[in-house]
């Protein structure tokens, strides 16, 4: 519920109303416009009296008197009214141009859900220098392929440490999601100047 003096959002069938009773006040600015105009063309600041300062007699006075008078009254409503639909407009535009925002973010963060595998390991170290450095593998980098190891069989890291001592020397391919990116390396098992045949460090992730 609405707390006191909050405004409450505007709905498109309030705002036409507001354009409905916009139009309806026109009209009547007209009709009142049109009556003057049908006595001698008297209009808005047309003389009330002769030359010799005596009510004209040839004009229905009482109906001049009215139709001035209404026409400064409509007249200040339908300012009135058109500033409370502008509001309202802008509101509405407002709202729309919100709700477009996070229906682009949602479709974005689903589509972005729905093309990315599932990682079942991460990078949390990586040696200058190393088969893995050489590959462009970095450190946070969530490993979602390891040659054949991928998260629907993968069971833990001996997993890919068996990988690697049968690809010494081979490429391997290797998918990691980067940056909320998947990005493809190929990374070649081999002895170097340091232990093991990567020189990086992998941890299991935590599902």
């Amino acid at each position: 519920m609405a707390e006191p003096g909050e405004s409450r959002p505007v709905t498109i069938s309030e705002v036409q109303q507001l354009v409905k009773r916009k139009d309806e006040i026109e009209a009547q600015i007209k009709a009142c416009y049109e009556l003057l105009e049908g006595q001698k063309g008297v209009g808005m600041s047309g003389p009330l009296v002769d030359a010799e300062g005596f009510p004209r007699d040839d004009i229905d006075l009482y109906q001049v008197r009215t139709a001035r008078h209404n026409i400064v009254c409509l007249q200040n409503d339908h300012k009135a009214l058109m500033k409370q639909v502008e509001e309202a407009l802008h509101q509405l535009h407002a709202r729309e141009k919100e709700k477009h925002a996070k229906d682009e973010a949602e479709a974005l963060a689903e589509a972005m859900g729905q093309s990315l595998p599932q990682a079942f390991a991460k990078v949390n170290a990586v040696t200058p220098g190393s088969p893995a450095s050489i590959s462009g593998l970095q450190v946070d980098d969530e490993i979602v392929e390891f040659g054949s190891v991928n998260a629907n069989n993968f069971q833990n890291l001996q997993n890919i440490a068996t990988v690697v001592q049968h690809s010494e020397g081979r490429p391997l391919s290797v998918t990691v999601i980067r940056s909320g990116k998947q990005v493809h390396v190929g990374l070649t098992p081999k002895r170097w100047a340091g232990k093991g045949l990567l020189g990086c460090n992998i941890l299991p992730l935590q599902r």
